[in-house]
């Protein structure tokens, strides 16, 4: 390679220089390697040192030495390509997107954004074309070959595709309007989602988040593309802890790590935890990265506020010198076998050359006949038969488990059968429950100031905020018993109770609105936000709508359980004794026609299969059903006692 020395600094000829290189300009007498590496593969390469002879502070400007030496380096210390702009090109597109139509993307097509404008998810270029896309549900690799697993679409509403041209450019916007990115559309389709779930999650069932979200929330119709990133998406909270790509292979390059093993995490540190990275780290003679996801995770984990926090208060447990922790913003799928690969894959972006796989990886749980989605170390298998071509190494792990006689953790497959040891563990269930009934948390599980931040989240239930949702058809005494609900709950004046009732709703909150299937599921998912803010700050809400569909009535439950308990109460007064109630009519207008849509008429009504609570106002007065309620409230824990 053409090299002259000149002054304190290195010249190179770059016009003798192989495309695709990148260039490391450091100073000198810094006594850094200099060199140059190809992307996306890794080299083995004699580096130079250069240093002013006899003058290692570099003062005078001597000709300098150079001297050759053998050293290792790899891809994961070279910088990755990011689909940002230049700030003039950013600035100038700003401009030129207010003539382009804007697409307002989701929470979770932030996170995707994201990844591929910073490289976390190189080599991909933006939105997979349909081409892509099939291949990667059928083959886990993309039209050219290379290795993917997850589809990454922007998926879109079919008003807004209709509206579209192949060619088109579209500007990506964040939920307050802020432009991030433009995109190309080079393709646009309706995919099967039935097959999409049964190829990339294992089955089309709804109890997996995924394949719930696929069918329920993503929109109807994708777009693929290229992207041209404008600025990265706006984070205020625990700013220091986030990382590109490109600034963690930064950061490990001025440390001089070469050998990084990446843990990943969606759940607070415990004990069992910091044995298994220890060990780890050791058998994989590694830096620690505990690289923990704060994007979007399983419903119902523990908000990742919570979760940061307890990170912070265990790292310091861990030796400074060898061990760092980023935040990723990821949008996790839960799809076991396949996600870990592409973890790997986003690990290997991010620098490092191993990655940590243990028992049940991004699992989602219990499928809907109650058992797993998928085996325990169905992960690591898969994992195993790729880990060469995605270039990151597996750590695999068993379950780590207490042995009490030796006062350690040891991986459950390591503890001989002939053992007389007594082996202790606590499920995540377990945890729960003892967080919600305020009852010790061994110390042997975790550490002090982890139970203490997730005692300050989830207090027992009995202080908790709650929603309880009543469902059923118009007349059936819903607004009455929530009515008499309320002012018992206000009798006993622990927290503040708000009745969100239908016709109040439809009043002050979504008069625009009509009856149509749409309106109705955005009525009452208006009532399920505010409901989920007042649960969220330790209130009551008490909602009372018809709430016909099954899907809106889960989504709602899925918003509002991030935060507390939801209470499901159907309100099961037959549609004969509601029609002859009708206080208001309008089961006669809705029988005359004069009413479309007209739930239990001319509209159907999911009645729901497992409520917490099933009452009939039939022969029964009031206050008897609110007492119902407050029994079942009582029972769940989440009131002290009924009054």
């Amino acid at each position: 390679m053409p090299i002259a020395a000149a002054g304190r600094n290195i010249c190179l000829n770059l016009a003798e220089m192989p495309e695709n290189w990148c260039i490391f300009a450091l100073p000198a007498w810094q006594s850094v390697p200099f060199c140059a590496l190809p992307h996306r593969s890794f080299w083995t390469l004699q580096p130079l040192r250069v240093y002013p002879p006899g003058n290692p502070a570099g003062a005078a400007d001597a000709n300098l030495t150079i001297e050759r030496f053998d050293m290792t380096m790899l891809a994961n210390l070279a910088p990755i390509p990011e689909l940002y702009v230049s700030y003039d090109s950013a600035q100038k597109l700003k401009v030129e997107a207010a003539n382009l139509k804007s697409h307002d993307l989701t929470p979770r097509q932030i996170c995707d954004l994201e990844l591929l404008m910073n490289g976390g998810f190189n080599p991909l270029k933006g939105f997979l074309s349909e081409e892509d896309y099939d291949n990667v549900v059928e083959n886990m690799r993309l039209a050219d070959g290379t290795l993917w697993p997850i589809p990454i679409t922007l998926d879109v509403s079919e008003e807004f595709a209709e509206g579209l041209e192949i060619g088109e450019d579209i500007a990506l916007r964040d939920q307050e309007g802020v432009i991030l990115a433009t995109m190309t559309v080079t393709d646009r389709w309706t995919p099967d989602k039935s097959r999409e779930a049964e190829k990339v999650f294992g089955a089309d069932d709804v109890a997996h988040p995924a394949v719930n979200y696929l069918h329920h929330t993503a929109g109807k119709v994708y777009l693929g593309g290229p992207v041209v990133g404008i600025q990265q998406p706006i984070h205020y909270d625990f700013r220091a802890r986030r990382d590109t790509p490109n600034e963690l292979r930064a950061f490990f390059r001025k440390l001089g790590w070469r050998r990084i093993v990446a843990f990943q995490t969606r759940n607070p540190l415990h004990r069992a935890h910091q044995e298994l990275t220890f060990r780890a780290a050791r058998e994989a003679q590694a830096n620690l990265l505990i690289h923990p996801v704060v994007g979007m995770t399983k419903p119902g984990d523990v908000d990742h506020f919570t979760r940061v926090r307890c990170y912070e208060a265990v790292l310091d447990k861990y030796p400074a010198a060898t061990t760092t922790m980023s935040l990723l913003n990821l949008a996790m799928r839960m799809a076991g076998p396949r996600e870990a690969v592409w973890h790997g894959i986003i690990r290997r972006n991010h620098g490092c050359t191993h990655f940590i796989v243990g028992r049940d990886h991004a699992g989602p749980g219990k499928n809907s006949a109650g058992e797993d989605f998928y085996g325990p170390y169905d992960a690591q298998d898969l994992f195993r038969q790729y880990q060469d071509e995605i270039g990151i190494e597996m750590v695999d792990f068993k379950q780590m488990v207490y042995v009490q006689e030796r006062a350690q953790y040891e991986p459950a497959d390591e503890i001989a059968d002939r053992e007389n040891v007594t082996i202790l563990n606590i499920s995540g269930t377990e945890l729960r429950r003892r967080l919600r009934e305020g009852l010790e948390i061994p110390e042997w599980f975790s550490f002090p100031e982890v139970v203490e931040e997730l005692r300050r989240r989830f207090p027992p239930r009995s202080k908790q905020g709650f929603t309880v949702f009543f469902t059923g058809f118009s007349g059936s005494g819903k607004s009455t018993i929530a009515n008499a609900l309320m002012i018992k709950l206000m009798e006993m004046g622990d927290r503040p109770v708000t009745l969100l009732d239908g016709d109040i709703v439809r009043k002050n909150l979504s008069s625009e609105l009509g009856f149509s299937k749409e309106h109705r599921d955005l009525n009452i998912r208006r009532i399920g936000y505010v409901a989920s803010e007042i649960t969220k700050n330790g209130g009551i809400a008490i909602c009372a709508p018809i709430a016909p569909y099954a899907a809106t009535r889960r989504a709602v439950r899925e918003e509002i359980e991030q935060y507390g308990a939801f209470v499901e109460v159907h309100v099961a007064t037959s549609l004969e004794e509601c029609e002859r109630r009708d206080r208001k009519g309008l089961y006669k207008l809705a029988r005359e026609g004069k009413i479309k849509e007209f739930t239990g008429i001319s509209d159907p009504y999911d009645v729901p299969e497992n409520p917490e609570l099933r009452v009939d106002t039939e022969g029964v007065d009031v206050d008897t059903c609110a007492h119902q309620v407050l029994l079942k409230l009582e029972s769940m824990g989440l009131i002290a006692g009924s009054r």
